[in-house]
């Protein structure tokens, strides 16, 4: 039987990649009686020749995702995780490397924090370890992610967090907008901000001439800088908090050049309680879910182009 590589009629093969999405690993350094844990979820994408496995099915080229699997879990133990960012960069090296048919991989990482339990008592031996070294409460803040690229000479390392709420009970107004005849809204001189904050930043490192950042580092205080601008702006807008929450992170992390907010605006309404002959003086609000006003945009250290998808969502 004859195998047609390329059909005939006029239709091309587009962009393509494969893998194994998902992958939960869990990693317990032991430190004595004091353990260490990194709670990951890896998802693998590969690309490069696989034209002929979508046009006759020849497996020839494909390396099967269930050994993309494999290499995860393998590599927690042969290179432990230093950080997620280290372990992405450990794999996608690997992939690019190691198969020829593989021109470029995208390692995408959730990482999920955890937190110690303190013990009630550190002289106590009843629960079985003075200083709860190996009990753990799981943090629920955010979770951290990063997305690495690599196509055998350079380097793109996306990270980021999503999932963190933060609020401003007070220094927030919202003024001096478009009016219509559809316009609802009073203008508010003192109103609670919050939102949900999904944050990617792009580094600057490309390749592996350059020194490396010190990535639990650069996550930490990044973060710190990034709250900080939140709790430190007199905000008359939600884009002039997401613009100054940006450029703090650009002025003091010289290791980023772009920073890309989604900001959805968890909106809490003023309660009418005069019905009740009650007075609700800035106190009693009601916190609506949807619809939401969702504030996004991309700050840039001058100079540079921008990189990170508009759709943090992409393919």
């Amino acid at each position: 039987m004859t195998v047609n590589s390329r059909p005939a009629h006029p239709v091309m093969l587009g962009q393509n990649q494969y893998g194994k999405a998902e992958n939960r690993v869990v990693k317990i350094t032991r430190d004595g009686a004091t353990h260490h844990i990194k709670d990951l979820n890896v998802s693998v994408a590969l690309s490069g020749d696989m034209d002929e496995v979508h046009y006759s099915g020849s497996n020839a080229n494909v390396l099967p995702t269930d050994t993309t699997k494999n290499t995860v879990f393998a590599f927690a133990k042969e290179h432990g995780i230093e950080s997620a960012e280290q372990f992405g960069i450990h794999l996608a090296r690997h992939f690019v490397t190691s198969q020829a048919p593989i021109h470029r991989a995208r390692i995408r990482i959730e990482e999920y924090a955890w937190e110690r339990i303190a013990a009630s008592d550190a002289d106590s031996r009843s629960i079985g370890a003075d200083e709860a070294g190996h009990s753990f409460v799981r943090k629920g803040q955010e979770t951290r992610l990063t997305q690495i690229t690599y196509d055998g000479s350079s380097w793109e390392v996306v990270s980021g967090l999503k999932d963190l709420t933060v609020m401003n009970s007070t220094d927030s107004e919202f003024w001096g907008y478009v009016k219509d005849k559809y316009t609802t809204l009073q203008e508010a001189y003192d109103r609670i901000l919050a939102t949900s904050v999904s944050a990617r930043w792009r580094f600057n490192w490309t390749d592996d001439e350059q020194k490396a950042p010190d990535w639990e580092k650069s996550y930490e205080q990044t973060r710190k800088h990034m709250l900080q601008a939140f709790a430190e702006t007199y905000s008359l807008s939600l884009q002039q908090t997401l613009y100054q929450m940006g450029s703090r992170i650009i002025d003091n992390r010289s290791e980023i050049d772009e920073v890309r907010f989604s900001l959805p605006n968890k909106h809490h309404f003023l309660v009418d309680l005069e019905p009740f002959g009650l007075k609700n003086d800035n106190e009693v609000y009601f916190a609506a879910d949807r619809p939401y006003g969702l504030i996004e945009a991309t700050i840039l250290r001058d100079g540079c182009e921008p990189k990170i998808p508009v759709d943090l969502t992409n393919l």
